[in-house]
């Protein structure tokens, strides 16, 4: 069972406010913060500070992105229940959480075999049926499952992967932050075919998007 107590879930009405002073007000985004146990998906030693509105390592290279972020990215998709969303980079899963509050079909794609068997394991306590977790290479998405209704990269990609665009069905969004040291979070619309419509949303900070599956360390 999830320990989920009622000074967690205080924390996170406090960090529900503090995400809508930032700027969010899509109600459903934020009714899904409100709902994750944020706690759940963290190391230990960081276990204390879930409920601030920040980053924090979780191994192989990795980090969990604020909630801010995660609202941000979510709330840009415009996603409703039932829709089918390709994610890449599964990470800690609390993006991947988020989204199955929303009530999604997800597909999420994770490259580091540490992570991805550690955040199988944490997301299995939620008994998400909507959920199916890959290890792969996010560069090449899930041809075999699309199209999708939207993508979420949660990793900065130097450009935006073609191969991923073709996975997005017409009038799909994909949400990604776009460029090298710092990036622009970007959405994407895919208008026909060949055709697409670009959005800009500001600067953030990712990890770097990569190729291929990582080796496992021993």
């Amino acid at each position: 069972m999830l320990e989920d107590s009622f000074r967690h879930k205080g924390l996170r009405a406090r960090l529900v406010d503090e995400v809508r002073k930032k700027g969010i007000t899509d109600e459903k985004v934020l009714e899904a913060i409100g709902s994750v146990p944020r706690h759940v998906f963290l190391d230990s030693s960081f276990v204390k500070y879930a409920y601030k509105d920040m980053a924090f390592p979780i191994g192989a290279g990795q980090t969990i992105s604020q909630p801010s972020t995660v609202a941000l990215q979510t709330s840009l998709l415009k996603v409703k229940p039932g829709d089918k969303i390709l994610e890449v980079g599964t990470g800690s899963g609390y993006q991947a959480a988020v989204l199955c509050e929303m009530g999604v079909h997800l597909f999420s794609i994770e490259r580091q075999p540490e992570l991805y068997s550690k955040t199988k394991i944490a997301l299995s306590g939620f008994k998400y049926r909507k959920l199916r977790l890959f290890l792969g290479d996010g560069y090449e998405g899930l041809p075999g499952f699309a199209p999708f209704d939207a993508i979420i990269v949660t990793a900065g990609a130097s450009e935006v992967p073609a191969s991923l665009l073709m996975q997005l069905k017409t009038g799909g969004i994909m949400v990604i932050p776009v460029g090298t040291s710092t990036q622009v979070m970007t959405r994407i619309i895919r208008i026909s075919d060949q055709e697409f419509e670009k959005e800009e949303f500001g600067k953030c900070a990712f990890v770097p998007m990569l190729s291929g599956v990582a080796q496992k360390q021993l």
